[in-house]
Protein backbone atom coordinates (compact mmCIF):
# COMPACT_ATOMS: atom_id res chain seq x y z
CA UNK A 1 0.00 0.00 0.00
CA UNK A 2 1.97 2.84 -1.29
CA UNK A 3 -0.11 5.77 -1.00
CA UNK A 4 -3.36 4.78 1.11
CA UNK A 5 -5.91 2.17 1.19
CA UNK A 6 -8.14 1.34 -1.84
CA UNK A 7 -11.91 1.91 -1.93
CA UNK A 8 -13.07 -1.67 -1.12
CA UNK A 9 -10.89 -1.43 1.79
CA UNK A 10 -13.60 0.30 4.68
CA UNK A 11 -15.00 3.30 5.30
CA UNK A 12 -13.06 6.15 3.89
CA UNK A 13 -12.59 9.64 4.27
CA UNK A 14 -10.41 12.15 1.95
CA UNK A 15 -10.22 15.62 2.86
CA UNK A 16 -9.04 17.94 0.26
CA UNK A 17 -9.18 21.28 -1.13
CA UNK A 18 -11.36 21.78 -4.52
CA UNK A 19 -11.81 23.77 -7.29
CA UNK A 20 -14.87 26.00 -8.42
CA UNK A 21 -16.75 23.20 -9.77
CA UNK A 22 -16.45 21.65 -6.32
CA UNK A 23 -14.15 18.58 -8.02
CA UNK A 24 -11.20 17.97 -5.34
CA UNK A 25 -8.37 18.41 -6.90
CA UNK A 26 -5.98 16.05 -8.07
CA UNK A 27 -8.29 13.42 -7.47
CA UNK A 28 -9.57 10.32 -10.13
CA UNK A 29 -6.68 10.75 -11.62
CA UNK A 30 -4.23 9.00 -10.07
CA UNK A 31 -1.77 11.79 -10.20
CA UNK A 32 -1.23 12.41 -6.29
CA UNK A 33 -4.44 14.97 -4.50
CA UNK A 34 -4.64 13.38 -0.93
CA UNK A 35 -3.84 10.12 -0.64
CA UNK A 36 -2.98 9.78 -4.22
CA UNK A 37 -1.57 6.23 -5.79
CA UNK A 38 1.49 6.80 -7.74
CA UNK A 39 3.60 9.36 -6.13
CA UNK A 40 3.73 11.72 -9.74
CA UNK A 41 2.58 14.95 -7.70
CA UNK A 42 -1.12 16.43 -7.54
CA UNK A 43 -1.97 19.98 -7.79
CA UNK A 44 0.55 22.25 -7.54
CA UNK A 45 2.47 19.63 -4.96
CA UNK A 46 3.84 16.48 -4.64
CA UNK A 47 2.35 13.17 -3.19
CA UNK A 48 4.74 12.45 -0.14
CA UNK A 49 3.42 8.42 -0.35
CA UNK A 50 2.08 9.18 2.40
CA UNK A 51 -1.88 10.24 1.35
CA UNK A 52 -1.08 13.49 1.59
CA UNK A 53 -0.04 16.18 -0.47
CA UNK A 54 2.25 19.26 -0.57
CA UNK A 55 2.68 22.37 -2.85
CA UNK A 56 4.42 25.25 -3.11
CA UNK A 57 2.21 27.31 -5.07
CA UNK A 58 -0.89 29.27 -3.90
CA UNK A 59 -2.95 26.91 -4.86
CA UNK A 60 -1.20 23.71 -3.68
CA UNK A 61 -3.21 21.02 -2.66
CA UNK A 62 -3.14 20.27 1.12
CA UNK A 63 -4.98 17.62 2.96
CA UNK A 64 -5.46 14.01 5.01
CA UNK A 65 -7.02 10.62 4.25
CA UNK A 66 -8.91 8.91 7.16
CA UNK A 67 -10.23 5.44 6.93
CA UNK A 68 -11.72 2.48 9.07
CA UNK A 69 -10.01 -0.67 9.19
CA UNK A 70 -12.28 -3.32 8.19
CA UNK A 71 -12.28 -6.97 9.62
CA UNK A 72 -11.06 -6.69 13.19
CA UNK A 73 -12.51 -9.75 15.12
CA UNK A 74 -14.28 -8.99 18.15
CA UNK A 75 -11.17 -8.48 21.37
CA UNK A 76 -10.86 -10.79 24.16
CA UNK A 77 -9.41 -10.31 27.38
CA UNK A 78 -5.87 -10.74 26.98
CA UNK A 79 -5.86 -9.80 23.17
CA UNK A 80 -2.63 -7.60 21.83
CA UNK A 81 -4.33 -5.17 20.14
CA UNK A 82 -1.26 -4.83 18.48
CA UNK A 83 -0.79 -7.29 17.02
CA UNK A 84 -4.63 -7.16 15.22
CA UNK A 85 -4.25 -3.92 14.06
CA UNK A 86 -0.99 -4.96 12.54
CA UNK A 87 -2.64 -7.89 10.81
CA UNK A 88 -5.45 -6.11 9.29
CA UNK A 89 -3.66 -2.95 8.14
CA UNK A 90 0.32 -4.18 7.49
CA UNK A 91 0.60 -1.21 5.32
CA UNK A 92 1.06 1.24 8.29
CA UNK A 93 3.63 3.68 7.40
CA UNK A 94 5.79 6.50 9.69
CA UNK A 95 3.76 9.52 10.53
CA UNK A 96 0.57 7.59 10.38
CA UNK A 97 -1.99 8.11 13.30
CA UNK A 98 -4.35 5.34 14.82
CA UNK A 99 -7.67 6.40 16.35
CA UNK A 100 -8.59 3.29 18.92
CA UNK A 101 -12.08 3.25 20.39
CA UNK A 102 -11.21 2.82 24.03
CA UNK A 103 -14.01 -0.01 23.90
CA UNK A 104 -11.75 -2.51 22.63
CA UNK A 105 -8.61 -1.31 24.63
CA UNK A 106 -10.71 -2.10 28.02
CA UNK A 107 -11.95 -5.14 26.34
CA UNK A 108 -8.57 -6.70 26.37
CA UNK A 109 -7.56 -5.33 29.26
CA UNK A 110 -10.20 -7.15 31.25
CA UNK A 111 -11.86 -4.39 32.41
CA UNK A 112 -15.25 -5.92 31.74
CA UNK A 113 -16.56 -6.22 35.60
CA UNK A 114 -19.46 -8.13 37.04
CA UNK A 115 -21.94 -5.40 37.95
CA UNK A 116 -25.72 -6.23 37.98
CA UNK A 117 -26.24 -2.41 39.60
CA UNK A 118 -24.76 0.14 37.26
CA UNK A 119 -24.92 3.29 39.38
CA UNK A 120 -23.03 1.26 41.67
CA UNK A 121 -20.49 0.74 38.96
CA UNK A 122 -20.53 4.49 38.01
CA UNK A 123 -20.19 5.39 42.14
CA UNK A 124 -16.84 3.46 42.24
CA UNK A 125 -15.77 5.08 39.40
CA UNK A 126 -16.57 8.64 40.33
CA UNK A 127 -14.20 11.14 42.09
CA UNK A 128 -17.11 13.99 42.53
CA UNK A 129 -19.72 14.89 40.73
CA UNK A 130 -19.85 17.94 38.11
CA UNK A 131 -23.83 17.73 37.77
CA UNK A 132 -26.75 16.08 38.17
CA UNK A 133 -29.66 15.99 36.45
CA UNK A 134 -32.63 13.11 37.34
CA UNK A 135 -30.87 9.61 36.22
CA UNK A 136 -27.78 11.98 35.17
CA UNK A 137 -24.74 12.33 36.31
CA UNK A 138 -22.04 14.01 34.87
CA UNK A 139 -18.88 12.84 36.94
CA UNK A 140 -14.86 13.70 36.98
CA UNK A 141 -13.65 9.93 37.18
CA UNK A 142 -10.10 8.59 37.99
CA UNK A 143 -8.88 9.11 35.05
CA UNK A 144 -9.38 12.52 35.61
CA UNK A 145 -12.07 12.96 33.16
CA UNK A 146 -15.11 15.01 33.24
CA UNK A 147 -18.13 12.85 31.18
CA UNK A 148 -21.96 11.04 31.20
CA UNK A 149 -21.43 8.32 34.06
CA UNK A 150 -17.74 8.01 34.81
CA UNK A 151 -17.52 6.18 31.40
CA UNK A 152 -18.86 3.63 32.78
CA UNK A 153 -20.78 1.63 29.57
CA UNK A 154 -23.59 -1.04 29.61
CA UNK A 155 -23.69 -0.95 26.37
CA UNK A 156 -22.85 -4.51 23.95
CA UNK A 157 -21.76 -6.62 27.36
CA UNK A 158 -23.32 -9.72 28.43
CA UNK A 159 -26.12 -9.46 31.05
CA UNK A 160 -24.75 -8.25 34.41
CA UNK A 161 -21.57 -7.00 33.42
CA UNK A 162 -20.01 -3.23 32.57
CA UNK A 163 -17.28 -1.96 30.51
CA UNK A 164 -14.89 0.46 32.62
CA UNK A 165 -12.77 2.91 30.49
CA UNK A 166 -8.98 1.52 30.58
CA UNK A 167 -7.20 2.13 33.85
CA UNK A 168 -4.38 4.36 32.27
CA UNK A 169 -5.82 5.43 28.58
CA UNK A 170 -1.95 7.01 27.86
CA UNK A 171 -0.54 4.03 28.86
CA UNK A 172 -2.63 1.98 26.59
CA UNK A 173 -1.69 4.11 23.83
CA UNK A 174 2.07 3.92 24.90
CA UNK A 175 1.58 -0.13 24.62
CA UNK A 176 0.29 -0.33 21.05
CA UNK A 177 2.90 2.15 19.95
CA UNK A 178 5.30 -0.05 20.68
CA UNK A 179 3.60 -3.29 19.48
CA UNK A 180 3.38 -1.67 16.26
CA UNK A 181 6.69 -0.53 16.33
CA UNK A 182 7.84 -4.40 17.08
CA UNK A 183 5.28 -5.57 14.89
CA UNK A 184 6.00 -3.18 11.65
CA UNK A 185 8.82 -1.42 12.33
CA UNK A 186 6.88 1.61 11.89
CA UNK A 187 6.66 5.05 14.37
CA UNK A 188 2.99 5.96 14.23
CA UNK A 189 1.00 8.14 16.93
CA UNK A 190 -1.75 6.37 18.57
CA UNK A 191 -5.11 8.00 20.33
CA UNK A 192 -7.40 6.45 22.41
CA UNK A 193 -10.78 7.61 22.01
CA UNK A 194 -14.03 8.16 23.77
CA UNK A 195 -17.44 9.53 22.86
CA UNK A 196 -18.20 12.93 24.75
CA UNK A 197 -20.81 15.16 25.13
CA UNK A 198 -20.19 18.84 24.90
CA UNK A 199 -20.91 21.77 27.24
CA UNK A 200 -23.01 24.62 24.98
CA UNK A 201 -23.04 22.07 22.31
CA UNK A 202 -26.02 19.74 21.61
CA UNK A 203 -24.33 15.57 19.96
CA UNK A 204 -21.46 13.73 20.83
CA UNK A 205 -18.14 13.50 19.41
CA UNK A 206 -15.09 11.19 20.15
CA UNK A 207 -11.93 13.01 22.10
CA UNK A 208 -8.85 11.97 22.93
CA UNK A 209 -8.81 10.19 26.38
CA UNK A 210 -4.99 8.48 25.82
CA UNK A 211 -2.18 9.11 23.23
CA UNK A 212 1.30 8.37 22.55
CA UNK A 213 3.51 9.34 19.83
CA UNK A 214 1.59 12.44 19.44
CA UNK A 215 1.41 15.91 19.98
CA UNK A 216 -1.70 16.25 21.54
CA UNK A 217 -1.90 20.22 21.71
CA UNK A 218 -0.50 22.37 19.25
CA UNK A 219 0.71 26.13 21.36
CA UNK A 220 0.13 28.85 18.86
CA UNK A 221 0.56 31.38 21.72
CA UNK A 222 3.21 33.97 21.04
CA UNK A 223 3.04 34.15 17.52
CA UNK A 224 0.64 35.65 14.75
CA UNK A 225 -2.27 35.39 12.67
CA UNK A 226 -2.31 35.99 8.91
CA UNK A 227 -3.08 39.74 10.18
CA UNK A 228 -0.05 40.06 12.07
CA UNK A 229 -2.31 40.38 15.09
CA UNK A 230 -0.75 38.40 18.16
CA UNK A 231 -2.01 35.10 19.32
CA UNK A 232 -2.47 35.30 22.96
CA UNK A 233 -4.88 32.49 23.89
CA UNK A 234 -5.02 29.57 20.48
CA UNK A 235 -3.85 26.05 21.85
CA UNK A 236 -5.18 24.15 19.43
CA UNK A 237 -6.53 20.54 20.65
CA UNK A 238 -5.02 18.60 18.02
CA UNK A 239 -5.60 14.54 19.86
CA UNK A 240 -9.13 15.98 19.92
CA UNK A 241 -9.03 17.19 16.20
CA UNK A 242 -7.90 13.76 15.26
CA UNK A 243 -10.74 11.76 17.42
CA UNK A 244 -13.10 13.75 15.51
CA UNK A 245 -11.67 12.61 12.36
CA UNK A 246 -11.86 9.17 13.16
CA UNK A 247 -14.98 8.96 14.38
CA UNK A 248 -16.34 10.47 10.53
CA UNK A 249 -15.44 6.86 9.33
CA UNK A 250 -15.64 4.53 12.28
CA UNK A 251 -19.19 5.79 13.60
CA UNK A 252 -21.13 4.80 16.67
CA UNK A 253 -22.65 1.44 15.62
CA UNK A 254 -20.67 0.44 12.38
CA UNK A 255 -18.25 -2.31 14.21
CA UNK A 256 -15.58 -0.18 13.36
CA UNK A 257 -13.02 0.42 16.12
CA UNK A 258 -10.47 1.83 14.76
CA UNK A 259 -9.07 4.45 12.38
CA UNK A 260 -6.07 5.16 10.16
CA UNK A 261 -5.21 9.03 9.55
CA UNK A 262 -2.24 9.86 7.20
CA UNK A 263 -0.70 13.26 5.88
CA UNK A 264 -0.42 14.72 9.00
CA UNK A 265 3.10 13.37 10.25
CA UNK A 266 3.75 16.83 11.66
CA UNK A 267 1.27 15.89 14.30
CA UNK A 268 3.40 12.65 15.13
CA UNK A 269 6.71 13.01 17.93
CA UNK A 270 9.72 10.85 18.13
CA UNK A 271 8.77 9.96 21.48
CA UNK A 272 5.57 8.71 23.78
CA UNK A 273 4.73 12.74 24.45
CA UNK A 274 3.33 13.75 27.87
CA UNK A 275 -0.41 12.09 26.93
CA UNK A 276 -3.45 13.60 27.45
CA UNK A 277 -3.35 14.42 30.60
CA UNK A 278 -1.73 17.41 29.21
CA UNK A 279 -5.25 18.57 28.15
CA UNK A 280 -7.20 17.89 31.01
CA UNK A 281 -7.93 21.85 32.47
CA UNK A 282 -6.58 21.81 36.10
CA UNK A 283 -9.82 22.95 38.57
CA UNK A 284 -8.32 26.57 39.17
CA UNK A 285 -8.40 27.30 35.93
CA UNK A 286 -11.64 25.40 35.11
CA UNK A 287 -14.54 28.47 34.54
CA UNK A 288 -17.11 25.67 34.47
CA UNK A 289 -16.31 23.11 37.12
CA UNK A 290 -19.65 21.98 38.57
CA UNK A 291 -23.12 22.47 36.65
CA UNK A 292 -25.64 25.15 37.51
CA UNK A 293 -27.07 23.87 40.60
CA UNK A 294 -23.77 22.22 41.69
CA UNK A 295 -22.60 25.54 41.46
CA UNK A 296 -24.70 27.13 43.34
CA UNK A 297 -24.35 24.78 46.86
CA UNK A 298 -20.86 24.38 46.21
CA UNK A 299 -20.69 28.56 46.81
CA UNK A 300 -22.58 28.52 49.47
CA UNK A 301 -20.36 25.74 51.60
CA UNK A 302 -17.10 27.06 49.91
CA UNK A 303 -17.58 30.35 51.81
CA UNK A 304 -15.47 30.24 54.74
CA UNK A 305 -13.91 33.13 56.79
CA UNK A 306 -10.44 33.76 55.44
CA UNK A 307 -8.59 35.90 58.56
CA UNK A 308 -5.03 36.44 56.47
CA UNK A 309 -4.79 38.12 52.76
CA UNK A 310 -2.14 38.28 50.01
CA UNK A 311 -1.14 41.78 48.91
CA UNK A 312 -2.85 41.39 45.97
CA UNK A 313 -5.51 44.09 44.76
CA UNK A 314 -9.24 43.75 45.15
CA UNK A 315 -11.29 43.78 41.62
CA UNK A 316 -14.05 46.40 42.96
CA UNK A 317 -16.04 45.65 39.60
CA UNK A 318 -15.73 41.55 41.40
CA UNK A 319 -17.35 43.41 45.07
CA UNK A 320 -19.92 45.44 43.31
CA UNK A 321 -20.71 42.08 41.67
CA UNK A 322 -21.57 41.01 44.65
CA UNK A 323 -22.57 43.42 46.02
CA UNK A 324 -25.29 43.19 42.92
CA UNK A 325 -26.16 39.26 44.48
CA UNK A 326 -26.42 40.42 47.77
CA UNK A 327 -29.71 43.32 47.20
CA UNK A 328 -31.31 39.97 45.82
CA UNK A 329 -31.88 38.30 49.22
CA UNK A 330 -35.27 38.61 50.67
CA UNK A 331 -36.65 41.30 52.57
CA UNK A 332 -40.30 42.73 54.15
CA UNK A 333 -42.57 44.53 53.13
CA UNK A 334 -40.88 44.75 49.39
CA UNK A 335 -38.42 47.10 50.70
CA UNK A 336 -34.49 47.11 49.89
CA UNK A 337 -32.88 47.42 53.58
CA UNK A 338 -29.59 46.69 52.73
CA UNK A 339 -26.57 49.63 51.72
CA UNK A 340 -22.65 48.67 51.50
CA UNK A 341 -20.26 51.42 52.11
CA UNK A 342 -16.68 50.25 50.22
CA UNK A 343 -13.65 51.40 52.00
CA UNK A 344 -11.70 51.58 48.83
CA UNK A 345 -8.67 53.61 49.82
CA UNK A 346 -6.34 53.08 52.68
CA UNK A 347 -6.95 56.59 53.96
CA UNK A 348 -10.66 55.72 54.90
CA UNK A 349 -9.83 52.17 55.93
CA UNK A 350 -7.10 53.66 58.16
CA UNK A 351 -9.41 56.04 59.57
CA UNK A 352 -12.41 54.38 60.12
CA UNK A 353 -10.45 51.60 62.31
CA UNK A 354 -8.35 53.79 64.41
CA UNK A 355 -11.09 55.57 65.39
CA UNK A 356 -13.16 52.03 66.27
CA UNK A 357 -9.91 51.33 67.86
CA UNK A 358 -9.86 54.26 70.21
CA UNK A 359 -13.75 53.73 70.95
CA UNK A 360 -13.12 49.71 71.72
CA UNK A 361 -10.28 50.83 74.40
CA UNK A 362 -12.31 53.51 75.72
CA UNK A 363 -15.40 50.62 76.44
CA UNK A 364 -12.70 48.10 77.96
CA UNK A 365 -10.75 51.10 80.46
CA UNK A 366 -14.37 51.61 81.59
CA UNK A 367 -14.81 47.52 81.92
CA UNK A 368 -11.74 47.63 84.20
CA UNK A 369 -9.44 45.33 81.70
CA UNK A 370 -6.25 45.49 82.45
CA UNK A 371 -3.62 47.32 79.52
CA UNK A 372 -2.25 44.04 78.46
CA UNK A 373 -6.24 42.46 78.41
CA UNK A 374 -6.72 45.42 76.27
CA UNK A 375 -3.71 45.14 74.08
CA UNK A 376 -4.51 41.55 73.19
CA UNK A 377 -8.27 42.09 72.65
CA UNK A 378 -7.47 45.09 69.87
CA UNK A 379 -5.48 42.60 68.39
CA UNK A 380 -8.10 41.14 67.24
CA UNK A 381 -8.93 43.86 64.96
CA UNK A 382 -5.62 43.18 62.46
CA UNK A 383 -8.26 41.00 60.29
CA UNK A 384 -9.39 43.88 59.19
CA UNK A 385 -6.70 46.17 59.39
CA UNK A 386 -4.20 43.66 57.19
CA UNK A 387 -7.22 43.55 54.49
CA UNK A 388 -6.78 45.32 51.29
CA UNK A 389 -10.22 45.87 51.47
CA UNK A 390 -13.03 46.78 53.82
CA UNK A 391 -17.07 46.62 53.24
CA UNK A 392 -19.39 47.63 55.86
CA UNK A 393 -22.98 46.89 55.30
CA UNK A 394 -25.76 48.92 57.08
CA UNK A 395 -29.32 48.39 57.73
CA UNK A 396 -32.06 51.15 56.70
CA UNK A 397 -35.30 50.23 57.84
CA UNK A 398 -37.24 53.65 56.66
CA UNK A 399 -39.83 50.82 55.22
CA UNK A 400 -40.88 49.47 58.64
CA UNK A 401 -44.38 49.70 59.70
CA UNK A 402 -44.37 51.33 63.22
CA UNK A 403 -47.61 49.43 65.53
CA UNK A 404 -47.00 51.12 68.64
CA UNK A 405 -46.98 47.40 70.43
CA UNK A 406 -43.32 46.70 71.98
CA UNK A 407 -44.00 43.06 70.83
CA UNK A 408 -44.70 44.03 67.25
CA UNK A 409 -42.32 46.79 66.57
CA UNK A 410 -39.73 44.46 68.17
CA UNK A 411 -40.89 41.49 65.22
CA UNK A 412 -40.81 44.34 62.69
CA UNK A 413 -36.88 45.32 63.87
CA UNK A 414 -36.20 41.72 63.62
CA UNK A 415 -37.49 40.86 60.19
CA UNK A 416 -35.65 43.94 59.27
CA UNK A 417 -32.25 42.18 60.84
CA UNK A 418 -32.87 38.89 59.25
CA UNK A 419 -33.33 40.71 56.08
CA UNK A 420 -29.84 42.42 56.77
CA UNK A 421 -28.32 38.68 57.33
CA UNK A 422 -29.78 37.21 54.29
CA UNK A 423 -27.95 40.15 52.07
CA UNK A 424 -24.91 39.56 54.15
CA UNK A 425 -24.71 36.11 53.35
CA UNK A 426 -25.63 36.36 49.56
CA UNK A 427 -22.67 38.47 49.40
CA UNK A 428 -19.79 36.58 51.11
CA UNK A 429 -21.38 33.73 49.06
CA UNK A 430 -20.74 35.55 45.95
CA UNK A 431 -17.38 36.93 46.69
CA UNK A 432 -16.11 33.22 47.04
CA UNK A 433 -18.01 33.02 43.53
CA UNK A 434 -15.41 35.48 42.42
CA UNK A 435 -12.61 33.74 44.50
CA UNK A 436 -12.06 36.29 47.34
CA UNK A 437 -12.02 35.56 50.94
CA UNK A 438 -13.60 37.34 53.41
CA UNK A 439 -14.36 37.61 57.26
CA UNK A 440 -17.46 39.78 58.78
CA UNK A 441 -16.67 41.10 62.22
CA UNK A 442 -19.08 42.55 64.00
CA UNK A 443 -16.93 45.38 65.84
CA UNK A 444 -19.19 48.11 64.00
CA UNK A 445 -22.32 47.48 65.51
CA UNK A 446 -20.72 48.58 69.16
CA UNK A 447 -19.69 51.86 68.28
CA UNK A 448 -22.61 52.49 65.30
CA UNK A 449 -22.14 56.79 66.09
CA UNK A 450 -18.38 56.75 65.49
CA UNK A 451 -18.61 54.58 62.75
CA UNK A 452 -21.55 57.08 61.05
CA UNK A 453 -19.27 60.18 62.22
CA UNK A 454 -15.97 59.15 60.34
CA UNK A 455 -17.74 58.04 57.29
CA UNK A 456 -20.33 60.81 57.03
CA UNK A 457 -23.26 58.26 56.98
CA UNK A 458 -27.06 59.29 57.66
CA UNK A 459 -28.25 58.90 61.15
CA UNK A 460 -30.58 56.53 59.85
CA UNK A 461 -27.89 54.04 58.65
CA UNK A 462 -27.02 51.28 61.22
CA UNK A 463 -23.69 49.86 60.33
CA UNK A 464 -24.12 46.12 60.81
CA UNK A 465 -20.30 44.64 61.21
CA UNK A 466 -17.52 45.04 58.74
CA UNK A 467 -16.26 42.24 56.05
CA UNK A 468 -12.91 42.30 55.44
CA UNK A 469 -12.08 41.37 51.92
CA UNK A 470 -9.10 40.23 50.13
CA UNK A 471 -7.18 36.81 48.35
CA UNK A 472 -6.61 34.05 50.56
CA UNK A 473 -2.95 33.88 51.92
CA UNK A 474 -3.66 30.11 51.94
CA UNK A 475 -6.50 27.77 51.23
CA UNK A 476 -8.67 26.98 54.20
CA UNK A 477 -8.41 23.88 56.49
CA UNK A 478 -11.36 21.13 55.78
CA UNK A 479 -14.16 22.33 57.34
CA UNK A 480 -15.65 18.99 59.19
CA UNK A 481 -19.26 17.83 58.25
CA UNK A 482 -21.71 18.84 60.19
CA UNK A 483 -24.95 16.27 60.39
CA UNK A 484 -27.51 18.33 58.87
CA UNK A 485 -30.16 15.85 61.12
CA UNK A 486 -29.04 16.95 64.47
CA UNK A 487 -30.26 20.80 63.35
CA UNK A 488 -33.76 19.31 62.19
CA UNK A 489 -36.83 18.51 64.35
CA UNK A 490 -39.90 17.07 62.33
CA UNK A 491 -43.61 17.61 63.33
Amino acid sequence: MSGGPVEDEGATGDVRPTDDSGRARGAGDGTGGTGGGDGTGGTGGKDDGRGATHGTGPDAAVGYRVWALPGLPEVQRGDDLAKIIAGAEPGLADGDVLLVTSKIVSKAEGRLVEASDREAAIDAETVRVVARRGALRIVENRQGLVMAAAGVDASNTPAGTVLLLPEDPDASARTIRAGLRDTLGVDVGVVITDTFGRPWRTGLTDVAIGAAGVRVLDDLRGGTDAHGNPLSATVVATADELAGAGDLVKGKASGLPVAVVRGLPHVVAEDDGEGTRAMVRGARDDMFRLGTSEAVREAVIQRRTVRAFTDEPVDPGAVRRAVAAAVTAPAPHHTTPWRFVLLESARSRTRLLDAMRDAWIEDLRGDAKSEESIAKRVRRGDVLRNAPYLVVPCLVTDGSHTYGDPRRDAAEREMFVVAMGAGVQNFLVALAGERLGSAWVSSTMFCRDVVRDVLALPEDWDPMGAVAVGHAAEAPGTRPERDAGTFVEVR
